[in-house]
């Protein structure tokens, strides 16, 4: 087959999306690797570029209502994930949810960028590190 190629124009938009969506996730996992948290850079790496992955091949198909069933039912499954993150001691004291939150928020990142919404899906991941790093909680200051 002379010209065949080995990869599609779909295939190759596909795997540079799935690239950002590695960087992106990339981004918000390293701050929570850096904090020591037990969900850290591949965890959220993982959950960014699986979200990205899942809309765009139904984006590729032509069927958008697929594809947004598809990016509900992640936000679903993520709260999921986010909560076997979440550990509740005798003490009452509580551990977690902020790294539940940031898988949660990986995964619409990766929806974003397989939406095309790469200046959303960027501003969202920088504000997510400046939440993570500098809005510190009332209880942590005492």
């Amino acid at each position: 087959m002379a010209g065949a190629s080995l990869i599609s124009s779909e295939e190759l938009t596909m795997i540079l999306k799935i690239l950002a969506a590695l960087a992106l996730g990339g981004v918000v996992g390293i701050e929570r690797e850096f904090s020591h948290k037990p969900a850290g850079l591949r965890t959220h790496i993982l959950v960014c570029m699986g979200s990205c992955l899942f809309v765009a091949i139904w984006m590729d198909l032509g069927n958008m209502d697929s594809a947004a069933r598809v990016a509900a039912a992640i936000a679903t499954g993520l709260g999921f994930v986010g909560a076997g993150n979440i550990m509740a001691e005798k003490t009452g004291a509580i551990h977690g949810i902020t790294t539940a939150a940031s898988i949660w928020i990986a995964g619409a990142i990766g929806v974003c960028v397989a939406l095309e919404k790469y200046f959303l899906a960027a501003a969202v991941a920088l504000l997510t590190v400046a939440v993570l790093r500098w809005v510190i909680y009332e209880k942590e200051i005492k």
